[in-house]
């Protein structure tokens, strides 16, 4: 794990909620695991998902920091720099 300055900027997960993601839900369709925005609270589902919307909401935001939503999950990935943290 390592660190820059997204991930060292970014604030503690305020998620909207966690118990799903809204897009899939849109869209009817399933989610994997759930991702938090650290900038905004958006909560989405995940890269192994079929819609990935966590990194949608980055590509349409430039949000940069998101935080795993499963439970006893504490790390974080930064979209700009491509780093674990």
């Amino acid at each position: 794990m390592g660190t820059c300055e997204h991930l060292a900027a970014a604030g503690e997960a305020k998620p909207e909620r966690l118990d799903g993601c809204t897009e899939c839900e849109k869209l009817g369709t399933n989610w994997v695991h759930l991702r938090v925005c650290l900038t905004c609270g958006n909560v989405a589902c995940c890269d192994s998902s079929p819609w990935r919307h966590a990194t949608k909401h980055f590509e349409d935001t430039g949000h940069p920091v998101m935080q795993s939503a499963q439970p006893g999950e504490a790390w974080r990935w930064c979209y700009v720099d491509e780093l674990l943290g």
